[in-house]
């Protein structure tokens, strides 16, 4: 049993976005100046995940959708935007990256990208919720054929929750060759990356996730969303910060609300994002 019953944040702390429904269809190549992101309502500036005070570095994210697509756009202020992973799914978080989570009920989704657009994804299920003849029990989630470890969460290294994480339903199984169907991603950089003699603007991220590819994730509701739905999603951004040529650990984490913990994996924590069948252009 797992000792941990501590989610961090508190109900109060817990943002909410709306986000507005589109006609179009967006073409994803991270220009951010797009007339539909100009629209937008961008979130406010993101916050230290464990204090609740603002990042030092702006980042903000703005969320639209239609039919077909859940489109999400990040603004990230950087005066040095470098990277260094450029294969597919590998440790993204090594390098400064911006992250999104979505929340499943008995499952969620990870996704990180850094500013080569290098993209790592996970899925996880609750290791309660995976069971002989239950729903994840399909050859897509087998974990003897695929490649599935256990995870407890997010740098804890206290001794009554070291296995099993801080939260109450213990560990998960963590998929990590899951590929999102149709997933879309792109960046672009205002600025000269991984080149210290010039000070960037910073580097802007946009994603399209096709609400087809969410069937694991939607726990009944609507694909598409139905007006007043609402889904929880983990908005955020890690910093890789050098002082005197020594790395700071942990990295800095800035998300659209306060968790109260080091720890990204903290469903409850996640922002709530409604869905409004009224257009852009209704937004307040």
């Amino acid at each position: 049993m797992n000792p941990g019953n501590n989610y961090g944040c508190e109900e109060k702390d817990v943002a909410t976005y709306t986000s507005y429904r589109i006609s179009e269809k967006i073409k994803i190549d991270g220009d951010l100046t797009k007339p539909v992101w100009e629209k937008a309502r961008k979130s406010h500036r993101f916050m230290d995940m464990v204090t609740g005070d603002p990042g030092f570095f702006d980042t903000r994210a703005a969320l639209v959708w239609n039919t077909d697509y859940l489109y999400i756009a990040f603004w990230a202020e950087e005066p040095f935007v470098s990277a260094t992973q450029k294969e597919r799914d590998s440790i993204v978080f090594l390098d400064n990256d911006l992250e999104v989570f979505i929340d499943g009920g008995d499952c969620y989704y990870e996704l990180e990208i850094n500013a080569f657009n290098t993209i790592y994804e996970v899925f996880f299920i609750w290791r309660d919720a995976y069971k002989k003849g239950g729903k994840f029990d399909v050859p897509e989630f087998d974990i003897y054929k695929k490649t599935a470890l256990t995870f407890g969460g997010d740098y804890d290294r206290t001794g009554s929750s070291f296995w099993w994480g801080r939260h109450p339903r213990g560990l998960r199984w963590a998929f990590l060759d899951y590929d999102m169907p149709g997933l879309q991603t792109a960046v672009q950089v205002d600025g000269k990356i991984n080149d210290n003699s010039v000070v960037d603007k910073g580097w802007t991220a946009e994603i399209a996730i096709p609400w087809q590819s969410l069937h694991w994730l939607a726990n009944g509701r609507s694909l598409p969303p139905e007006n007043g739905d609402s889904w929880r999603l983990f908005l955020g951004r890690f910093q890789k910060m050098i002082s005197s040529g020594q790395e700071i650990q942990p990295h800095p984490a800035w998300a659209m609300n306060k968790h109260g913990v080091y720890d990204t994996h903290i469903t409850e924590c996640f922002s709530k994002i409604i869905f409004s069948s009224e257009g852009i252009e209704q937004k307040p």
